[in-house]
């Protein structure tokens, strides 16, 4: 049975099951495209043969999110989106190996069309096509780790080869991972498919959850996933989410957030792992990106929130500013002034009428041309505290339009340099025991621009 996803006089947008062809081969199996057609016949009772346009593919063994086009006029604007790459695919994909937390892929791969295969290989091999893609380490599970995968190029098996080859083979992948076992099922998935609607122009995103196999290690996290959500630790207690920028961490912090925000990300981690209740216990700036905690009970919350109050809980940033600190590191002891009807903050040197302490110990990552990359560690959390802190010493954030140089941000096209990349716990927690003395941690995504 097809299970549709979305449908109107344009689109047919549908999950494609795993290790079904997308059109008829010589295997003589059930193909999506067939099947799709039916179904299309079926409902709307049509005469004759059914035009629907094939516009993508997906490998066989792959599962997903897939768009068929209705008429002529569509599937013209789709393949066209496709071959511009106007379209946005997401892949998840469980793999062996430890990769990093971001990566860019870039190569080129040769397809051998007789054993249905493809190989990296030099850009002076006959052939040879241009190969890239991004991925996010979102989390590690059970010998695993759960990759969210971007492609910029479509080639043949891409994914696959270019993984294998980075020295991170997919499980269950009988082509390129020498370690597969036969009759285990690949796990790549395309869970994300947002494409602009062929004659209402707007911006439609479609997702499907994978289930089975090595999937039940990251049920949660697939789920989140299709929210836009990434999960970087969980267990019953506590969610630490890599959060994007642009959205608010809970409810109270929506202002200031992207127009096309679909909400905070409290409310979104409720629709996806269907809850009613989490609970934040404490805050990122909208546009700072990073780890981000919340917990799942109210007792949780109670620990997480006495901690972080005794200030037990260690939380490391990394900012990309303009220009270096004097000193490699350092402390900076400094007092700010809040001024809530602009938004901001004043910063003194010294205590002034109406002013709180903020202090922020620092070290100096390195240098890239005028810009640095520092490591700062926040003994208090005040409001702006490193962007305000920074900036004052004459070092502002790259993409900090309130408190860094306008003219230099307006070259600046990915927003705030500033993510919060690690959070240490101490090793007498009560509730929290799962994360006595743990580390969590991931690499800012910018440092792989």
């Amino acid at each position: 049975m097809l299970k549709v996803i979305y449908e109107d006089n344009h689109l047919l947008v549908c999950e494609k099951p795993v290790n079904m062809p997308v059109q008829a081969d010589s295997s003589g199996d059930m193909d999506l495209l067939t099947l799709a057609k039916r179904y299309i016949k079926e409902k709307y009772d049509k005469p004759g043969e059914v035009y629907l346009g094939l516009v993508h593919r997906l490998d066989r063994p792959v599962g997903g999110v897939m768009v068929f086009a209705r008429t002529s006029k569509a599937a013209a604007r789709l393949t066209e989106s496709f071959k511009k790459h106007t379209t946005v695919k997401k892949y998840a994909a469980c793999v062996i190996g430890n990769p990093p937390d971001y990566a860019r892929l870039e190569g080129f791969l040769v397809r051998d069309e007789e054993s249905n295969t493809a190989r990296t290989a030099d850009e002076s091999t006959p052939g040879a096509k241009k190969a890239s893609l991004d991925f996010a380490c979102v989390t590690r599970k059970n010998g695993l780790s759960l990759l969210d995968v971007s492609l910029h190029t479509g080639r043949h098996h891409q994914i696959r080869v270019q993984l294998s080859s980075a020295g991170y083979p997919i499980f269950g992948d009988q082509r390129y991972n020498p370690s597969a076992k036969v009759g285990t099922q690949i796990a790549l998935y395309a869970y994300s498919l947002t494409i602009e609607h062929p004659t209402l122009k707007t911006e439609m995103t479609f997702t499907s959850k994978p289930s089975g196999g090595a999937w039940d290690n990251f049920r949660e996290e697939m789920s989140a996933l299709c929210w836009g959500i990434r999960i970087r630790y969980m267990d019953e207690n506590i969610i630490i989410v890599n959060k994007k920028a642009g959205i608010g961490c809970a409810e109270a912090d929506e202002e200031g957030a992207n127009e096309n925000s679909p909400g905070s990300l409290e409310k979104l981690l409720c629709c996806a792992l269907e809850t009613e209740n989490i609970y934040p216990v404490h805050r990122l700036d909208v546009m700072t990106s990073g780890l981000v905690m919340y917990a799942r009970n109210e007792k949780a919350e109670r620990e997480l929130v006495e901690l972080i109050k005794n200030r037990k809980i260690r939380k490391f940033y990394h900012a990309e500013s303009f220009g270096a600190p004097k000193e490699r590191e350092g402390r900076l002891s400094l007092f700010a002034v809040k001024d809530g009807e602009r938004a901001r903050v004043s910063v003194f040197d010294t205590r002034v009428p109406g002013s709180v302490e903020m202090i922020s110990d620092y070290r100096l990552i390195g240098r890239r041309g005028a810009r640095s990359l520092v490591e700062v560690e926040l003994v208090t959390g005040r409001t702006h505290q490193i962007r305000a802190s920074l900036a004052h010493i004459g070092c502002p954030i790259v993409g900090d339009d309130r408190y860094g140089d306008r003219t230099l941000n307006r070259q600046n096209k990915s927003g705030l340099h500033l993510a919060a990349v690690r959070i240490e716990f101490p090793k007498d927690m009560k509730v929290l025991k799962e994360l006595n003395g743990r580390i969590i941690e991931n690499s800012a995504e910018f440092e792989a621009e």
